[in-house]
């Protein structure tokens, strides 16, 4: 039947992964593209040099191949807002990242004014500049964008798409609609009061379609026909199908998701409420989340910002030559804190140094971060679903690292295990798009395709877990407000 390939548009390059009908990768190629940082607090990206990645990534990767192509899935960074024209297919400005922060006096607007109950409630999200409606709403004011009968707005998954289909589909998913805060997560449909809330036309909205279900084809025919936001295609990569199933996505930022099943549950205090997609014949899971911002992105500070390590993956070599951070915290709220915090003008700070205190404690600190971060969101999660998480499934760039899992198992007294296939994000966009052109017959077919790498049970003494998590909140104490100003 040949290859299904996923095109993974993450926050820093675009990945285009192939896997087999046994779920195995067969082949990938990776680019990377610009971050621009035009302000303090401010992210963004060009379109056309994310587009110009994906055609790269994509070229390169099919002409290593010799088989053919079943279909494409699609699984991208979520909130980050695109507009472009319709008729010309052009840009209208640079995609603003999720990771911005320009909104956030707006949202404090928003909330002082009272609309965050009636925002929880429709859309499972905070007021945050996190989200894309209010990106949307400055780009359609300060930004200079013209409200045209051509004006196209989307998440990256809409651009890729609209791209690869040349300018036939203006469509999106479920899963990243979600993520917009204009969207109605229960009746699943763009919400008139929210669009009006936000002042955006809804004629730049595209169609939303099952996450699992052909959306359009390629020049040369290749169905495109799965899409999911980043984190909920790890969700459904790392076979998370019942409810309780947990997993975490340690990239840039981490992701915590767990399945709560075919019902939307209530506004929960600190998490987001979202779908994790919908497939063809209409069923629906819903998932919790906690977003945690800055992890994998406070190792690449360190690398850039300091000049400590050389590499990404020196970091663990590093943190390991010492036994303890010696009460040195590092908070990475270099963009406001996520779950549970909610904190935009929270900012970073290092606490707990001393004259001993050296780059491996530095190091330490930055993976220690990740591992109490999770715990801060993996808490709250469990008071608020009433289930407690037994095991966690880890993956995403920085699961490699054996140290952090074992900092995380550690924090959490539960196993965290890691599957042979890291790459989950691309996998369950690979699935979703495979399962609805019959590559797999059914959920149960992708569930056996999951193999254990490494399990990593807790070696630390809950009391003494307890006391360093007790200092973290401390930390993250002097963090929070800090840019109220």
């Amino acid at each position: 039947m040949g290859v299904v390939i996923a095109i993974d548009a993450g926050t820093t390059g675009v990945r285009a992964f192939a896997v087999d009908e046994s779920g195995s990768p067969c082949g990938w190629s990776y680019r990377e593209f610009t971050q621009y940082f035009p302000r303090p607090g401010w992210v963004e990206h060009d379109p056309t040099e994310i587009w110009d990645a994906v055609e790269a990534s994509l070229g390169e990767l099919r002409a290593s191949l010799d088989q053919p192509v079943a279909a494409i899935g699609i699984t991208d960074q979520r909130e980050t807002t695109v507009v472009w024209n319709r008729r010309t297919g052009a840009p209208l400005h640079r995609a603003i990242v999720w990771q911005d922060r320009r909104t956030a006096d707006r949202c404090r607007e928003l909330e002082a004014a009272g609309h965050l109950p009636f925002v929880r409630e429709r859309t499972g999200l905070v007021l945050d500049p996190y989200f894309s409606a209010t990106k949307l709403e400055w780009l359609l004011g300060e930004g200079g964008v013209e409200r045209s009968p051509d004006l196209a707005f989307g998440t990256v998954d809409s651009w890729v798409l609209w791209k690869l289909t040349g300018g036939a589909v203006h469509a999106t998913d479920p899963s990243n609609a979600a993520r917009t805060l204009l969207y109605d997560i229960r009746s699943r449909r763009w919400s008139d009061e929210l669009a009006d809330l936000f002042g955006v036309p809804a004629s730049c909205l595209a169609d939303v379609s099952a996450s699992s279900g052909r959306f359009g084809t390629t020049a040369e025919g290749i169905p495109v026909s799965g899409i999911a936001g980043d984190q909920q295609a790890a969700l459904f990569g790392q076979a998370c199908f019942s409810p309780g199933d947990t997993k975490n996505t340690y990239g840039t930022g981490s992701f915590v998701l767990m399945n709560v099943g075919p019902e939307c549950p209530a506004p929960v205090e600190g998490l987001l409420t979202t779908l994790g997609w919908e497939l063809a014949d209409g069923a629906v899971t819903y998932a919790l989340e906690g977003a945690v911002f800055v992890t994998g992105a406070a190792v690449q500070w360190l690398r850039d910002g300091l000049g400590m390590i050389a590499d990404a993956a020196d970091v663990e070599a590093l943190a390991a030559s010492i036994d303890d951070s010696e009460g040195v915290y590092l908070v990475p709220a270099f963009t406001g804190l996520g779950s549970p915090w909610w904190d935009p003008y929270a900012r970073g700070v290092v606490v707990g140094l001393s004259r001993g205190t050296g780059r491996a404690h530095l190091a330490r600190a930055a993976l220690e971060a990740m591992a109490y971060q999770t715990r801060d969101v993996v808490e709250a999660m469990g008071a608020a679903s009433g289930r407690r998480v037994t095991t966690l499934r880890a993956d995403g760039g920085a699961s490699i690292d054996d140290l952090l899992l074992q900092l995380q198992a550690d924090q959490l007294q539960v196993p965290v295990v890691r599957p042979v296939v890291q790459e989950t994000t691309a996998l369950g966009a690979a699935y979703l798009a495979g399962l609805a052109e019959g590559v797999w017959g059914s959920l149960d077919d992708l569930a056996s395709q999951w193999k254990l790498d490494a399990e990593f049970a807790p070696h630390m003494a809950p009391a003494v877990a307890d006391a360093r998590h007790a200092g973290w909140r401390r930390a993250v104490e002097r963090a929070r407000g800090w840019a109220s100003d």
